[in-house]
């Protein structure tokens, strides 16, 4: 009996890994076609064969075309898309399971907030781009050491066994109500010529991004620990008041989801300004579709998040053409009504 139950127990593992391997796959190829959707539409349309030869001129090294100036701007903002939808999700993921909430996204404890402040501050006094992104991630990492000192020893905690999740999360709640009155502040105290680039960036705008390299060392790092401790993830989600008992230092394990997805957060908002809903309702979706398994949701969800801003942002830079409008408009257009369904459906369950 025990050899036929470890040869199931066996075969059952080749399955998920085969599900997961095909799942992955698949999510891969949609992301490399949202780039060359991307990269075709806009307020120029190119058709496939301007992309293929924009391609191979950018190759060589020689875009002396018009085709090939836009293939390289789009292709540079689709990549600042992808990274700042894949971090805000892959944070939201973490968000989720450290307070055990399935509706908990990467601003709720304030850190969209802090970068806010720095950049909005940036931008009444300096116009120069590497400032304003320096200063977001400063306000970030500012008002997550904030948080972590104020909270960290709730964070020791269990999760949701000993009451620690509902106090982080007020902690939370009251920094970024404070972030707020200062973002207030200052834009009833802004020039009228700053006014607009300060409100277009708390709505999400990729409008003036470039390629960065720190966003996607930011990403690659978080998501490389989140995939070594998915099983411990599981564990803490799911059965937090038993973790320790099974070998895993809360504590830490807590601390190290925490500063991952600030790091996270706070590459993203610096990145794009404060696009709202994708850490929210691409994780759930995820979930809803692939299962609570960690192991496979934290790849497939960075993948599915950074697809969903690059095709947002395409309909962004399109919609109104040659206007284009801030991608976090689009996002809450999608966001709202899929938040609501994904509310009804946990209501039902």
């Amino acid at each position: 009996m025990s050899t036929v139950a470890g040869k199931s127990t066996h075969i059952a593992a080749l399955q998920g890994r085969t599900r997961a391997w095909a799942v992955l796959s698949v999510l891969l190829v949609l992301a490399l076609l949202s780039f060359v959707v991307s990269g075709v539409m806009g307020s120029v349309t190119l058709s496939f064969g301007d992309i293929a030869d924009a391609t191979r001129e950018l190759l060589q090294g020689t875009a002396s075309t018009m085709a090939a100036t836009l293939v390289e701007l789009r292709l540079s903002r689709a990549l600042s898309a992808f990274v700042t939808g894949a971090s805000l999700t892959l944070a939201g993921v973490m968000m989720q399971a450290l307070l055990r909430n399935p509706l908990a996204e990467p601003y709720v404890l304030g850190v969209s907030g802090g970068a806010a402040v720095g950049a909005l501050a940036a931008m009444l006094f300096c116009t120069l781009a590497w400032v304003i992104d320096v200063a977001a991630f400063a306000g970030a990492i500012t008002i997550s050491l904030i948080l972590f000192l104020l909270a960290r020893r709730d964070l020791r905690g269990a999760s949701g066994a000993d009451g620690s999740a509902p106090l982080l999360l007020l902690t939370g709640v009251i920094l970024a109500s404070g972030c707020a009155a200062l973002v207030t502040l200052m834009l009833s105290v802004a020039p009228d010529n700053r006014l607009r680039g300060m409100v277009f960036w708390l709505i999400g705008d990729l409008s003036g991004t470039q390629f960065r390299w720190v966003p996607w060392i930011v990403l690659a790092g978080a998501l490389a620990f989140s995939v070594r401790a998915a099983r411990a993830i599981n564990v803490i989600a799911l059965h937090a008041e038993a973790a320790s008992t099974l070998g895993i230092n809360v504590a830490r394990f807590r601390g190290g989801l925490f500063i991952c997805s600030a790091l996270l957060t706070a590459s993203a908002v610096s990145n794009a300004g404060s696009i709202g809903f994708v850490g929210l309702i691409v994780p759930h979706a995820c979930r809803f579709v692939l299962g609570p398994d960690h192991r496979l949701l934290l790849p497939a969800a960075t993948l599915v998040g950074g697809t969903f801003l690059v095709l947002a942002d395409t309909l962004a830079r399109t919609i109104v053409a040659p206007q284009q409008l801030p991608v976090g408009v689009i996002t809450a257009i999608i966001g709202v009504p899929v938040f609501l369904l994904q509310l009804h459906q946990l209501r039902k369950r």
